[in-house]
């Protein structure tokens, strides 16, 4: 049986879609008259105010005719700002040539915490440039296994699916 979360989140989908939005998240939060459901969306050269309140009715007239959720709730609709996380490939992609935080759940190149310049992008990996300190210095010895370049900031190569935490840095 389909939860009232999995199908807020498959009417935001279906909302989304149709107004040629992306849906970065949908969560439903908390019971009864306290009850949020909290939509992030986003799109090719950002969201405006104008997509989040027609995301908004869209998504409520779909929930109207479900009505998937017991009782009384909130809509609230949003982008996912400038410092947004990052989970997916497409994500990553959307966001060659920025700065970035990444945590790793296992080491590469002998660390699980980078902030670099994202450079490329493939098939389950994500290629960034280390951040230079303000000494000039890189953020890690040069040499080191997962780099490709340079002297001074040997680009890494992080798989996908060792990154748990990773979200844009504001610049």
């Amino acid at each position: 049986m389909i939860t009232a979360h999995e199908r807020v989140r498959e009417l935001a989908a279906q909302a989304a879609d149709d107004l040629q939005l992306e849906l970065v998240s949908a969560d439903f939060i908390g019971r009864g008259r306290r009850s949020l459901v909290r939509i992030v969306i986003d799109k090719d050269g950002g969201v405006t105010i104008s997509d989040c309140e027609k995301m908004s009715r869209a998504l409520e007239a779909l929930l109207d005719v479900e009505d998937p959720i017991p009782g009384a709730y909130m809509i609230e609709v949003g982008s996912p700002g400038l410092d947004r996380p990052l989970a997916t490939q497409r994500d990553f992609e959307k966001s060659v040539g920025k700065l970035a935080r990444i945590v790793t759940s296992e080491q590469i190149a002998n660390q699980t915490f980078f902030v670099g310049r994202i450079t490329d992008v493939g098939e389950g990996w994500v290629r960034i440039m280390p951040e230079q300190r303000a000494s000039g210095k890189p953020t890690r010895s040069p040499k080191r296994a997962g780099s490709v370049r340079g002297e001074e900031a040997e680009d890494i190569f992080i798989p996908l699916v060792k990154i748990t935490k990773a979200r844009l840095e504001i610049e």
